[in-house]
């Protein structure tokens, strides 16, 4: 997608609504379904999402220019398919993430380029409380830098339930509906993760 193409999807889903049809006040299911016939509600969804969906790609490419780009095609894919859109229960964010996964992944494909958590933002990943003590912060820095070159050794499904765990903070039952698994394998695949967290940790001492 070129820059063209981003500045008019991001217009287009920033009209402004008509003060006849409070569509703030809807939920996202209702908006998916008046979006089918009115860009002006797509535009209501864009706004109301957009920040997560550009901070989960942009922890995953780590640039500020490729998470802008991505995220104008995740929703720009969003847009075109809405009309695919099926509820089944699920909440309308488990669909722009799986969008935005399959987005980051062909980048990183086509681009040979393996996911990664920005080295810069891993506070998001859990960091301690700030201390005044000056070699404490060096020490917590330190094992910052080690825990991201941990993370970015993972496989990206991998990768992408932490972004999803530690970033977007969601519960294991939302990261499920995201990634299509139960509870229980989400519960499973992060206690695999953090033992293979662990035992990289250890070989990067």
């Amino acid at each position: 997608m070129n820059a063209h193409d981003r500045v008019l999807v991001v217009e287009e889903a920033r009209q402004p609504t008509s003060p006849a049809e409070p569509l703030e006040a809807l939920s996202d299911q209702e908006l998916v379904r008046r979006a089918r016939r009115e860009r002006q509600a797509f535009g209501v969804l864009y706004e109301r999402h957009v920040a997560a969906i550009y901070r989960y790609v942009f922890y995953r490419v780590g640039n500020v220019e490729d998470a802008e780009d991505l995220t104008a095609r995740v929703f720009a894919r969003a847009l075109r398919h809405i009309h695919n859109y099926d509820d089944r229960g699920l909440p309308f964010t488990a669909w722009l993430y799986r969008i935005a996964h399959n987005v980051v992944a062909n980048f990183h494909r086509d681009n040979s380029r393996r996911p990664s958590v920005p080295l810069e933002e891993v506070d998001a990943l859990g960091s301690a409380a700030n201390e005044d003590d000056h070699e404490q912060r060096i020490d917590r820095e330190r094992e910052r830098a080690r825990l991201l070159r941990a993370v970015r050794k993972l496989p990206p499904e991998r990768q992408h339930l932490l972004v999803l765990k530690f970033v977007e903070q969601l519960q294991n039952a939302e990261i499920g509906q995201i990634m299509n698994r139960s509870e229980g394998a989400i519960k499973s695949l992060y206690h695999r993760t953090l033992l293979q967290l662990r035992q990289i940790m250890a070989e990067l001492d």
